[in-house]
């Protein structure tokens, strides 16, 4: 389990084999080390990624995602958009989290590297200026009394325009039987 703290300005995290170093000042990685075999199987799982605390409602798009591929040979960018939230509970406790949405690119690289990209996982993630404010809020009694009040109209209205458009379509059949216009 990975747990990480993150400064709220856009940045990025990556995921990427062999052994990573600065050169020129500039994050490089060496893979040469990795085999033909050992390159040709790449999979990851992303069991829980979450960029703050779990609310009630909660989904995460990235979720218990897994992914089999037959080559190391892919760039695999997700960029992410995060999103702040106010999450305030029936009881008046306020808890401030984090909601984001996804883009998933995959691009193939040379296993060379270079300009073309680096094998890995890669995560591009950029905080809204906007926020989400969600609040609990439970229903009174009358407020379900109008909600089933509405619901059983609702039935009511629907089955009589079934019944109506049955009545008149029979109505019009039988007359023109009754004419002979149908056989």
């Amino acid at each position: 389990q990975l747990r990480s703290q993150l400064v709220e300005v856009a940045g990025n995290f990556h995921f990427a084999p062999g052994r990573s170093f600065t050169q020129s000042h500039v994050h490089v990685h060496d893979y040469s080390i990795l085999t033909e075999k050992l390159s040709s199987i790449f999979h990851y799982f992303i069991n829980f990624l979450a960029f703050g605390d779990h609310y009630p409602g909660f989904t995460n798009p990235l979720d218990n995602l897994k992914v089999n591929v037959e080559e190391l040979s892919h760039m695999y960018t997700y960029y992410v958009k995060i999103v702040p939230t106010t999450y305030v509970k029936l009881n008046g406790s306020v808890l401030h989290t984090n909601q984001f949405s996804v883009t998933k690119y995959i691009k193939p690289t040379a296993l060379s590297g270079g300009h073309e990209g680096l094998p890995g996982i890669f995560f591009n993630y950029d905080i809204n200026p906007i926020m989400v404010w969600i609040k609990e809020n439970d229903k009174s009694f009358i407020q379900f009394i109008t909600n089933l009040c509405a619901i059983v109209g609702g039935i009511f209205t629907v089955s009589s325009l079934i019944d109506s458009l049955i009545y008149h379509s029979s109505k019009v059949v039988l007359e023109k039987l009754e004419a002979g216009k149908l056989s």
